[in-house]
């Protein structure tokens, strides 16, 4: 849903609302989650919508980023049968159901994604994207080793 000028706004909006809606009618079905019931609710339901196809269309101004955690900070607050995890902070309330951030999410999707297209698992010819370091010593590292470019 990017537009001509390569915003995702409209990406993020879409998400966002679908992830909401979705949000709602769960909570409105499920009040109670217990801690080990609501990561599998939540990521079968409602960051799928937040995630889809996101290393295309990652979200790369401060806003956006902060709307999109928003909904898994609402989240992860809203279903808790255990009242007193609701007022932890948000990243406590992350450790003890096991999750991550979203940020942290997209930043490991995007490292898979790049190992794919290095090491032509996915049909893309790396040379777009990267140059390999050619090392006249090979006594250590591998042959996927990622040139840097200082302009």
């Amino acid at each position: 849903m990017t537009t001509c000028t390569l915003k995702v706004a409209r990406q993020c909006q879409e998400a966002l609302l679908k992830a909401n809606r979705i949000l709602g009618m769960v909570h409105r079905q499920l009040r109670d989650l217990d801690r080990k019931s609501f990561p599998i609710i939540y990521k079968g339901f409602i960051r799928l919508h937040l995630e889809y196809a996101i290393q295309s269309w990652c979200p790369y101004q401060k806003g956006d980023i902060e709307h999109l955690e928003k909904v898994q900070r609402k989240a992860t607050r809203v279903f808790f049968i255990v009242k007193v995890y609701r007022y932890l902070p948000y990243e406590k309330r992350l450790r003890k159901l096991g999750l991550t951030t979203l940020q942290t999410r997209r930043l490991r999707g995007d490292l898979i994604e790049t190992f794919k297209i290095i090491t032509a698992k996915e049909q893309v010819n790396r040379e777009t994207f990267f140059q390999l370091y050619r090392s006249v010593y090979d006594t250590r590292g591998h042959c996927f080793e990622l040139a840097t470019s200082v302009t």
